[in-house]
C-alpha cells in the first residue's frame, strides 16, 4: 500500500507530529509512505525513518496557491498513491481541485483528518469531503455532525490522537541533574507546592484564571507556587508585559514563574505536584492533559472538548464544571491538603491510533 499525506509544513505542532507517527507506523508495517509539504524542520527525521518528502507550497492561504494545483496532479499521478490522506484546507482545496483532472478510475482514495473546531463555512466543509473523515475525538465528531450535514455519520471515524507510554512512562521523576540545573535557575521552586500550566503564552490558555486563582490561595498555602510552561510569540510580546504589570500589582511576582518555552516538557510535568488545563475555548484532543497523568501527575481542568473526554475517563476528580471558579478553587484546595493520585494509563495509546489509521487504510484501499 502507498499512502500519501499532505500538509501544510513540518515544523512542530499536533498536525505534523501526527503526519510523522502514521508514517513511521506505515514504514514499520512495509508500506509505501509519502508526504507532501513546504516542507520544515522535521523533514530530516521524517526521510530518516524511512518516507519521501515531497516539497510543494501548499501552506498559503492564498489564490497564488491555486498556481499549485497542476505541479500537485502531476506528483500524484507520478507517484500513484492508493490513498491520499489530507490533514489541513489549502492541501485539502488542492488535492480536491487536482483529483478532478484524473480520471476517475486512476485516481486514489480520499481521507481526511480533521484536527481542528475551524470556522463554519465552505471554506472548512473541504475537510469533510473524503470517503473516510477521521475525527481525533468525540468533541470533533459532535462538531462534524452539528454543523455539516453533508457528511454522513457512517463516513466518520472517530480515533483518538495517541502518546507513547514508554515517552511518558508512570511515576517518571526527573534526574538529579535537572532537578539541580531547575533550582538553580529558579530556586524560588525549591520545597513548594507547585501547580504547573502548560502552554503558549496566549488569551485562550487561562493564564488570568491561574493568576486569579493564586491571588486567592496564596495565604491559605505559602508553598503554593505556579509554573507557566511556554513561550510567547513575539506577536503576544505586549500580552505578556500585560500579565507581568497584573501580577506585580497584586504583589505575586514570588508566588508565578515564567520559564519560557521548554523541550524537556516531560520533566515539568513530572516534576510539578498538579498540571492545569484552564483554556477558554475548547481543544480538539488535549494532548498536554494526557502526557501529565500518563506520567501519574494530577491534572484539573475545565469540562470542555478534549480534555473532558480524556478527564472523564481516566481522573474524573479533576474535572470540573466549565468556568466553574468557585469549584476550581475547591479542587486545587484538595489537591494540596489530601493529593489524589493517578492510576496508570492505559488508554489513549500511540500504538492504537497507528493500528487504528492503518486499518482503516487497508479497508478504504480494499473498498471498490
Amino acid at each position: 500500500m502507498k499512502v500519501m499525506q499532505l500538509l501544510p509544513e513540518l515544523n512542530s505542532g499536533g498536525v505534523e507530529r501526527g503526519t510523522l507517527e502514521i508514517a513511521r507506523a506505515l514504514v514499520a508495517d512495509g508500506h509505501q509512505s509519502v508526504v507532501v509539504s513546504n516542507g520544515g524542520r522535521l523533514v530530516n527525521q521524517l526521510e530518516n525513518e524511512g518516507t519521501t518528502h515531497l516539497t510543494l507550497p501548499i501552506h498559503k492561504k492564498a489564490l497564488s496557491s491555486l498556481r499549485q494545483i497542476r505541479p500537485l496532479r502531476k506528483l500524484i499521478e507520478t507517484e500513484q498513491p492508493d490513498i491520499v490522506h489530507v490533514r489541513s484546507r489549502v492541501p485539502a482545496w488542492l488535492t480536491h481541485f487536482a483529483l478532478k483532472g484524473i480520471p476517475a478510475h486512476k485516481r486514489p482514495h480520499l481521507i481526511s483528518t480533521v484536527h481542528g473546531f475551524y470556522s463554519i463555512n465552505r471554506y472548512s466543509q473541504i475537510m469533510t469531503q473524503a470517503e473516510k473523515v477521521i475525527a481525533v475525538s468525540d468533541s470533533v465528531v459532535k462538531y462534524i455532525t452539528d454543523h455539516y450535514k453533508n457528511c454522513p455519520p457512517q463516513d466518520i471515524v472517530r480515533i483518538f490522537r495517541g502518546i507513547d507510554p514508554k515517552a511518558f512512562p508512570h511515576g517518571y521523576q526527573p534526574s538529579a541533574k535537572w532537578l539541580l540545573d531547575t533550582y538553580k535557575d529558579f530556586p524560588q521552586l525549591e520545597h513548594k507546592f507547585l501547580l504547573c500550566l502548560p502552554g503558549r503564552i496566549t488569551r485562550l490558555k487561562g493564564h488570568e484564571t491561574l493568576i486569579a486563582l493564586i491571588e486567592q490561595l496564596h495565604t491559605q498555602y505559602p508553598q503554593l507556587h505556579a509554573v507557566i510552561v511556554g513561550g510567547a510569540d513575539p506577536k503576544k510580546a505586549a500580552y505578556l508585559e500585560e500579565m507581568e504589570k497584573s501580577i506585580a500589582s497584586k504583589r505575586l511576582t514570588d508566588k508565578i514563574t515564567f520559564v519560557g518555552h521548554r523541550s524537556d516538557i516531560r520533566e515539568w510535568l513530572a516534576f510539578c505536584d498538579v498540571a492545569l488545563s484552564l483554556s477558554n475555548q475548547a481543544e480538539t484532543f488535549g494532548r498536554t492533559a494526557l502526557e501529565a497523568l500518563s506520567l501519574g501527575t494530577p491534572v484539573v481542568g475545565w469540562n470542555r472538548g478534549g480534555v473532558a473526554e480524556i478527564l472523564s475517563r481516566l481522573y474524573p476528580q479533576g474535572l470540573i464544571a466549565a468556568d466553574d471558579h468557585a469549584a476550581l478553587l475547591q479542587a486545587i484546595q484538595q489537591q494540596v491538603d489530601d493529593p489524589q493520585p493517578v492510576a496508570p494509563v492505559t488508554q489513549f495509546s500511540l500504538k492504537d491510533m497507528c493500528d487504528q489509521t492503518l486499518q482503516l487504510y487497508k479497508q478504504v484501499a480494499l473498498s471498490k
